[in-house]
């Protein structure tokens, strides 16, 4: 069997490791770092590779006398790789008791209440992972909050250097009246926006006074502060719920009522799929496509909605796509 010195200087575990980083090596390698040296007849480096495809996805769960069970491994060597082992699980359990996690709108007062007295209007942002766990709360802007002045860069570059799976974003009312502004509105669209083509939707904007609270989420959804953001398994984010306030049909519907108005097919329609998802109230929908196929569309044969690929054939509507 080869010595360990016998291996080409740059392919020996310590010597990529600090060359290139903990990152370049594999499991193996990390491990023969750990023992130090091999046993006769098996390098460290064979001896760390035997031990990794005996234990698995189990290594974390193995004791002293399973490593003593292995030719060659006296006490000192299972020792130090349980004790290793235990030292990680203790910090990750330490990192893990500590761990925030935001659930609701009361988990976010919790943590910014301060907000409440502050003179100056504030912005601030909670970053979140998947699991809906704070992993940081920034200070955006000090001032009025203006939605020409806040960039979405402002909010989504240290989400992005962060990993952040989602935002949440406060604001407080130095006036003690929680209701939101017209630009605090124009604040939300744009922010949200900009989440969702970045990939980093916007849970909630809470507006925070001296009186009372306002939760754009717990608003849209016509529910009380017990209402989690992730609940019965349903992700809901704040522009999903706003699009449900204001959806693009009815948004768009000085477009559709123009004299001079043609819908292409729906296998052309580029707009069928990425809407498809407003469809929540079908029923809301295709009444109001009946509305305008009754009153402006007497002369076509089929109308194809631009929003959601739905074709309706005078007044029947067509189900089959769902």
């Amino acid at each position: 069997m080869p010595r360990i010195k016998d291996i080409p200087k740059i392919d020996r575990p310590r010597e990529k490791f600090l060359k290139k980083g903990a990152d370049a090596l594999s499991k193996s390698d990390l491990l023969a770092i750990l023992l130090g040296s091999g046993i006769k007849g098996k390098n460290v480096r064979q001896l760390s590779e035997n031990i990794i495809k005996k234990f698995g996805k189990n290594f974390l769960n193995i004791t002293v006398n399973d490593l003593l069970e292995i030719s060659g491994i006296g006490q000192a060597k299972a020792l130090q790789i349980v004790s290793a082992i235990s030292l990680v699980k203790r910090f990750y359990a330490d990192e893990k008791s500590n761990e925030v996690i935001i659930k609701n709108s009361q988990d976010v007062l919790s943590l910014t209440y301060d907000l409440r007295d502050k003179k100056k209007e504030h912005l601030l942002c909670l970053y979140l992972n998947a699991r809906n766990s704070l992993l940081k709360k920034e200070i955006i802007s000090v001032g009025l909050l203006d939605k020409t002045l806040l960039h979405p860069r402002e909010i989504f570059y240290p989400a992005t250097e962060l990993n952040a799976a989602s935002a949440i974003l406060i604001h407080n009312h130095p006036s003690g009246d929680s209701s939101p502004s017209e630009k605090d509105i124009e604040v939300v669209e744009k922010i949200t926006q900009a989440g969702e083509i970045m990939g980093i939707p916007v849970i909630d904007f809470i507006i925070i006074s001296t009186s009372e609270n306002y939760s754009f989420f717990e608003k849209l959804q016509g529910q009380n502060r017990s209402f989690d953001y992730v609940a019965g398994g349903l992700q809901g984010t704040l522009f999903d719920l706003l699009e449900i306030e204001k959806s693009p049909y009815e948004v768009t519907i000085k477009k559709i009522e123009k004299p001079y108005f043609h819908f292409s097919k729906a296998q052309n329609n580029t707009f069928q799929l990425q809407n498809r998802r407003y469809l929540g109230n079908k029923y809301k929908l295709l009444g109001f496509i009946e509305d305008i196929v009754s009153e402006k569309c007497n002369e076509i044969n089929s109308f194809c909605d631009i929003f959601a690929g739905i074709v309706v054939e005078g007044k029947r509507f067509n189900f089959n796509q769902y």
